[in-house]
């Protein structure tokens, strides 16, 4: 389980004072992004394998379902859904890409060599 450990958090947005603080900042949450980013990841794995047909890869419903669950979330959270929906729809095509690249390494057989 991951637990999304980083730098320990010095400053709020509120308390930043200099750039550097800033930067400090950005950096250490960017650090946090990428493990969770990489967990996400990891569930395209288990997806790829419990899937029982590639073609169900890609869910159109599932899509725009994740999408409404993300802009009500930022609703909650203050986060500009003009940030939010461009990163996720993004996030999902890329994962989407990279679960099918899973699901053919899995399920699908090895060519014969000659």
């Amino acid at each position: 389980m991951t637990s999304y450990t980083s730098d320990p958090r010095h400053h709020t947005s509120e308390t930043a004072e200099t750039m550097s603080d800033v930067r400090y900042e950005i950096d250490r949450i960017d650090r946090v992004l990428v493990e969770i980013l990489a967990e996400r990841q990891s569930f395209m794995d288990a997806a790829a394998r419990i899937k029982p047909d590639r073609n169900v890869v890609h869910d159109r419903a599932r899509i725009e379902d994740v999408i409404a669950k993300v802009l009500a979330e930022c609703e909650q959270r203050g986060l500009s859904p003009a940030i939010a929906e461009p990163v996720w729809r993004t996030l999902i095509d890329r994962c989407i890409a990279y679960e099918f690249g899973s699901y053919d390494r899995i399920k699908l057989p090895e060519p014969a060599s000659s």
